[in-house]
């Protein structure tokens, strides 16, 4: 029998406890460019926090950044993380969707939750979803490090909204990557310091599942051209399994975007 590989390993942690931490992810480079952008983004856009205890009082939230700036078009098609995420919810995901989350000193605790809360599947499921946290920040249990109820994605029930439960911060260096499943039950943790904890939100879900960001309209052409045929895919201008989301038998992709074609699964009967 061969040995068991790192993904091997990710993997197995996912199935049994709900979630698993890859170190190192993010190199020195690719940190300082997106705590750059990230700096510019919420200046420009005037970003402020939201007015509901889900998303936070004193927490600053960006979304949607594909279409913002090109340093996160590294970040769905990373190559430490995708093969985990394609190892949990199949080949051919999706990009839901792509946020940061910044939580500043004072924020309580966000409410346990699921993230697949809307999807209309009896519990426990397969996985459907298949999320991720990048650490652009030290994850202390202090600063906010997400809360994970371990095991929980095996439970035939989501968590009643607002009730507390035992929990474990995911505490981690700055530029790890937490992934967990749709169905784990967690939420962002509160920060008791004075010190902003910054994290990307990289979502995916499984190629046949509606996105949460509407990545098609969301994303202008002009800028969705620029990607690679991967990132395209990933956002939803392919096909899955050559029959999910064609348009007249033809990927989006090769009429929208001038990129590649593939056959239909109609064409492939013979």
């Amino acid at each position: 029998m061969d040995a068991p590989t790192d993904l091997d390993v990710h993997l197995a942690r996912i199935s049994d406890q709900g979630y698993t931490v890859l170190e190192g992810v993010l190199d020195d480079d690719l940190l300082a460019a997106v705590d750059d952008a990230l700096a510019r983004l919420e200046h420009e856009l005037e970003a402020e926090p939201a007015a509901n205890a889900f998303e936070g009082h004193a927490t600053v939230r960006i979304y949607n950044l594909l279409a913002r700036d090109r340093v996160f078009e590294q970040v769905p098609v990373h190559p430490a993380v995708l093969p985990v995420v394609e190892g949990v919810i199949g080949r051919s995901p999706l990009v839901s969707s792509l946020s940061s989350i910044a939580i500043d000193g004072g924020e309580a605790a966000q409410p346990l939750h699921v993230d697949d809360a809307v999807i209309p599947l009896p519990r426990p499921h397969p996985p459907v979803i298949c999320n991720s946290m990048w650490a652009l920040t030290d994850f202390t249990e202090a600063n906010g490090a997400t809360r994970l109820v371990p095991g929980s994605h095996h439970r035939d029930h989501a968590p009643e909204f607002g009730r507390d439960h035992p929990s474990v911060p995911a505490e981690m260096a700055r530029g790890s990557v937490l992934v967990w499943p749709g169905s784990l039950w967690h939420g962002g943790g509160a920060n008791t310091t004075e010190v902003r904890r910054t994290g990307l939100a990289m979502n995916y879900c499984a190629g046949w599942v509606r996105q949460q960001e509407n990545q098609q309209l969301g994303i202008p052409l002009e800028v969705a051209r620029r990607f690679s045929p991967e990132l395209q895919e990933l956002c939803g201008f392919g096909v899955y399994r050559g029959l999910i989301g064609h348009i007249d038998k033809h990927a989006p992709a090769q009429l929208l975007l001038g990129g590649r074609g593939e056959q239909s699964l109609f064409d492939a009967v013979p």
